[in-house]
């Protein structure tokens, strides 16, 4: 069971780089409990640009299609706004930050508090956990005002992110299944994994006390994980 490679989905250079998902405690357990993944509706994340077309293809789009009739370029031009718009509702993103180390902006943006663990993986691993039908790549960052966004496939919109999140480094996997007779009443969807298979190590926030660290070491035992649970390197102690 491997997610499915396509052509819209880059690959990082080094498949084997570190990939990261900051969690609060409870988002551990539930992953713990479930083995699975949430992927959340990307019309319900915080950026409104998710899923969205740049500027610069709108002010472009009547030259690039300049040779269609004028009324068949018109009609083309508005349901690709409406079905760029709708399908949204029908894309479910599961988001994780790609470095080799771990990083201190990511814990204070993603785990609020001290009470929160960072699951370790690789670009591989997740690859190979994920059922078919899903996909997984690296986003690209653009210029939404000055850059052409591709078009022809409903992917490019989820794969690209304003350049004002390119500390994210961000490696997302994306489900679509678009329904065009109703509206969608999810949230997003639980995909099951073998979480044996994606997680190399589980680290605990920076800070966290070392009743925490046990705690996490315990409730990840009783779930039958056998993995590594560490300190936060950013924890280590400085020398002077």
């Amino acid at each position: 069971m491997t997610a499915e490679s396509h052509p819209i989905f880059g690959a990082p250079e080094n498949p084997n780089i570190k990939i990261w998902r900051y969690m609060d405690f409870t988002k551990y357990i539930a992953f713990l409990d479930s083995h699975a993944l949430f992927f959340s509706r990307s019309d319900k994340f915080e950026d409104p640009y998710e899923g969205a077309t740049s500027r610069f293809n709108t002010k472009t789009r009547p030259d690039i299609y300049k040779d269609l009739p004028e009324s068949s370029r018109t009609n083309m031009i508005t349901q690709m706004s409406k079905f760029t718009e709708f399908i949204r509702q029908w894309t479910f993103i599961n988001c994780w930050h790609m470095n080799e180390h771990e990083s201190a902006a990511m814990w204070k943006l993603y785990a609020y508090s001290n009470e929160a663990v960072a699951i370790q993986s690789t670009y591989q691993r997740l690859f190979d956990c994920l059922p078919p039908k899903t996909h997984v790549g690296v986003v690209k960052y653009i210029d939404y005002d000055n850059d052409w966004l591709p078009e022809g496939n409903s992917f490019y919109p989820f794969l690209h992110k304003r350049l004002s999140f390119e500390h994210e480094k961000e490696i997302r996997a994306v489900v679509q299944e678009v329904n065009m007779r109703e509206p969608n009443n999810e949230t997003g969807r639980l995909i099951n994994i073998d979480t044996k298979i994606l997680v190399e190590k589980i680290y605990v926030a920076p800070t966290a006390q070392s009743w925490f660290l046990d705690l996490v070491k315990r409730v990840t035992k009783k779930y039958e994980f056998e993995v590594a649970v560490d300190s936060s390197s950013l924890d280590t102690t400085p020398v002077y």
